[in-house]
């Protein structure tokens, strides 16, 4: 065999970083080793496989057609290694999560002691982002995201429907008074996001453009606790909100108001198409998907 599965991961890194240091840095490893792993590569196979500048690394012809089939061969390779882990009953090895971090605070989180003590083989790491990532470049396994999917290169697993709500606490209410009409806010203080704007158009009857916000965060957690603290109206997802709307701490206002059912409630699993669903990202959504209170 010319190659070595070890010199080939190394080689995708640095293809899917765009640089053997960027490569280096995601996997932890010396510069010189991933260098060193490509250089065997490319002596072996007696072609160059990257063209080389001082700012960048790209693929040569024959590095392209070799790297499409590379990607095939080691999800494969990973994808028979845990049919064997699965035949003894055990999915085992790391597994790289990332969702918003409003969705990972109030629903991961209570979930993580369950899978691991139901997957101890499995090493969990979440990362909680509030924008929309790069799997890739941020070396997550699967994303967990809110809404619409944009990149046809993504594969998807629906987990169920968060239905949004407009939520303020009773103490802005009693203050600036419950709004019997949509008309009526545009008298009150309305929460927003700063970017993306989208989230600015609520799903509301009436309403046909974007709110313009009288206070506005890159947070959904900190508009939530700003909501709590009384200090205006925002439109949240129930998975974040379900709980301080049974409580008491938020109240719901206008529901006849809104229109549910839109692509904003989706909740979705993703991963690219290109890999096979691993024994440990099924493990994980197994477990998590009917314990979710979305």
């Amino acid at each position: 065999m010319k190659t070595r599965s070890e010199d080939l991961e190394l080689l995708l890194a640095v293809v899917d970083s765009g640089g053997f240091s960027a490569a280096a840095s995601r996997l932890d490893v010396p510069v010189a080793r991933v260098s060193r792993a490509v250089q065997r590569l490319e002596q072996r196979l007696e072609v160059p496989l990257l063209n080389r500048t001082t700012r960048s690394v790209a693929l040569t012809d024959e590095g392209c057609r070799f790297i499409e089939q590379v990607r095939v061969g080691l999800e494969r390779l990973i994808a028979a290694e845990e049919s064997l882990a699965l035949g003894r009953g055990e999915p085992r090895g790391r597994l790289r999560v990332d969702a918003a971090s409003p969705f990972v605070l109030h629903q991961l989180v209570p979930l993580v002691g369950e899978f691991r003590r139901r997957y101890p083989g499995i090493e969990l790491e979440l990362s909680a982002s509030d924008g929309i990532i790069n799997l890739l470049e941020q070396r997550a396994d699967v994303a967990i995201r809110i809404g619409a999917l944009a990149d046809s290169t993504l594969h998807a697993r629906l987990l169920g429907r968060s239905r949004l709500y407009l939520v303020a606490s009773p103490a802005y209410l009693e203050r600036a008074g419950r709004p019997a009409s949509v008309a009526e806010l545009a008298d009150l203080q309305l929460i927003g996001f700063l970017a993306p704007t989208a989230l600015n158009r609520w799903p509301v009857e009436g309403l046909d453009e974007e709110i313009t916000p009288t206070l506005a965060t890159s947070s959904g957690e900190v508009m939530r606790n700003l909501c709590l603290a009384g200090e205006g109206i925002a439109c949240h997802s129930n998975f974040m909100v379900g709980d301080d709307i049974a409580s008491g701490r938020l109240e719901v206002i206008l529901p006849d108001a809104m229109r549910h059912g839109g692509p904003r409630e989706l909740v979705q699993a993703v991963y690219y198409r290109n890999t096979a669903l691993s024994a440990r990202i099924q493990a994980f959504l197994d477990v998590i998907q009917p314990r979710l209170r979305l």
